[in-house]
């Protein structure tokens, strides 16, 4: 029964499932229900796609009526230009609500009708455009302004380059057999191609290498002129270009706030938009003052070089900076090349002195480590020690050292006492002392080098009987055999 008494078409209306792409229709026509379409399928399609990159609708027209950066950026603000309806689209739009005013409009129409009612749409996202860009465009023009007046400073004091455009004017004097005062300095881009006919080196080389040589102070140019190569990179007529832009814009915006101004603007934002503008015209007033200035002492710069007046009107900035700059690149390139040249002469000079010659004679190993000196000085002591005991007689360092000879004859102290008294007929034993000592020396400071011990070959067999087992046992028949007693009925007995 509740069913019955529901509006069942309104609520069908108001939640039926739409799309954006709409087939265009004559007015009065729709796709499933009834809608107004206006627009030809060219010009609707593409409000469509732009309205899937901006905000929602209903916020559109109070974030331009407010200026609001934060609901829309520069580029939503250059697609609503492009979106502007004209007087022809504006006027069949309203015909055609006021023709059927219970069908809705298309998104788009509904999309142009809103803008539409928004007073000078124009003047207001211009000036919105040009508050959001001043910042940009004063830093494109004010930066390499700065960058240019740097460059002129690091050419003036640069050392480095006075000493190179001094030996290039002398080289090329000497060469061409005159006496020239100068030289253009597009003849730098021309160096590293003029090449000697012994070596086939670039004058470039050895204009580097007498550089060098003359002034050791001099540095590698490049990384000295940072201005110079910034200068290069940048086309300043183009920057005079954009700063009459700037000035015209700012001009126009004057008068887009006057337009804006006669609808009913809240005080308090005119005064912003006022301040801002005259901020602008201000600074923009001081940018072309830079600008005038800068330029004039770049002729001057040009002036110094010796530079004719006809000659300064047809050289372009960027190019003359280029010039320069590449030629110090290249300047240091050829600067490292020469170093490492020189360094490895130098290093072929060292190895020519201590070729034939031990490693450890060299200047390298002269230095000892410390586990080394260590070493050293006990092994001194060591010497000390031993040289002391000798001299006392406490120690008789030729029998000491050297291994004794076993003798079956004789006891161990009776050997002892035979092979000393003999060695000391023969020698004394401080005449082997130095020598001994040299070997203890060599011994503790070299523990990885010592002798092993070589073994005593035994002379004796390994079943060799002694004279006590003999004469105890009797002979084997194969002794007696060897002895030559061949009774085997009388076996003899020692």
């Amino acid at each position: 029964m509740l069913t019955r008494r529901l509006d069942t078409d309104k609520l069908e209306h108001l939640f039926e499932s739409r799309t954006k792409e709409q087939t265009p229709k004559k007015v009065g026509e729709g796709k499933g229900k009834n809608e107004v379409i206006v627009l030809d399928a060219k010009r609707s399609n593409q409000i469509n796609i732009g309205l899937t990159n901006l905000p929602p609708p209903r916020t559109i027209k109070q974030a331009i009526l407010n200026m609001d950066s934060v609901a829309m950026n520069r580029e939503g603000i250059e697609m609503i230009l492009k979106m502007i309806p004209s007087d022809e689209e504006k006027t069949k739009i309203q015909e055609a609500q006021m023709q059927n005013p219970d069908t809705p409009l298309g998104a788009a129409e509904q999309f142009l009708l809103t803008l539409s009612s928004i007073s000078e749409l124009t003047a207001r996202l211009n000036f919105w455009a040009f508050k959001l860009d001043y910042e940009t465009m004063e830093q494109e023009v004010a930066e390499p302004l700065m960058d240019l007046k740097e460059a002129m400073e690091q050419l003036k004091n640069n050392k480095t380059l006075r000493y190179i455009l001094a030996t290039l004017l002398a080289i090329g004097n000497f060469l061409n057999g005159a006496q020239c005062k100068g030289f253009q300095l597009d003849y730098l881009a021309k160096v590293p191609e003029v090449k000697d006919t012994v070596h086939k080196q670039s004058l470039l080389y050895h204009l580097c290498t007498m550089v060098m040589e003359k002034f050791p102070e001099s540095t590698d140019l490049y990384s000295e002129i940072g201005a110079v190569t910034r200068s290069s990179k940048v086309d300043f007529e183009l920057l005079t270009l954009n700063l009459a832009k700037m000035e015209k814009q700012c001009r126009a915006s004057w008068d887009n706030l006057k337009a804006i101004a006669k609808h009913n603007m809240a005080s308090p934002m005119k005064n912003k938009l006022t301040e801002f503008l005259k901020d602008c015209t201000e600074r923009i007033a001081i940018l072309k003052i830079v600008h005038r200035r800068v330029i004039n002492r770049f002729n001057k710069l040009l002036i110094f070089t010796g530079m004719t007046p006809q000659a300064i009107k047809d050289t372009n900035i960027n190019q003359f900076c280029k010039t320069i700059s590449e030629f110090a690149l290249e300047y240091r390139t050829t600067r490292e090349r020469v170093l490492q040249q020189q360094k490895k002469k130098a290093n072929q000079r060292e190895r020519n002195k201590t070729r034939g010659k031990m490693i450890t004679d060299t200047k390298n190993f002269a230095g000892k480590s410390k586990k080394e000196k260590k070493e050293e000085e006990e092994a001194n002591a060591l010497k000390a020690v031993l040289k002391h005991s000798a001299m006392n007689g406490e120690v008789n360092l030729n029998t000491s050292m050297e291994p004794r000879l076993r003798t079956r004859g004789k006891s161990t102290g009776e050997a002892r006492r035979s092979s000393g008294s003999s060695r000391a007929k023969d020698a004394d034993p401080d005449d082997n002392t130095e020598e001994i000592m040299e070997r203890l020396v060599k011994t503790a400071t070299n523990p990885g080098t010592r002798l092993i011990p070589r073994e005593r070959k035994r002379a004796r067999q390994v079943n060799r009987k002694s004279l006590r087992r003999t004469l105890k046992s009797g002979l084997s028949e194969q002794e007696s055999k060897a002895l030559g007693i061949t009774s085997k009925s009388n076996p003899v007995n020692i």
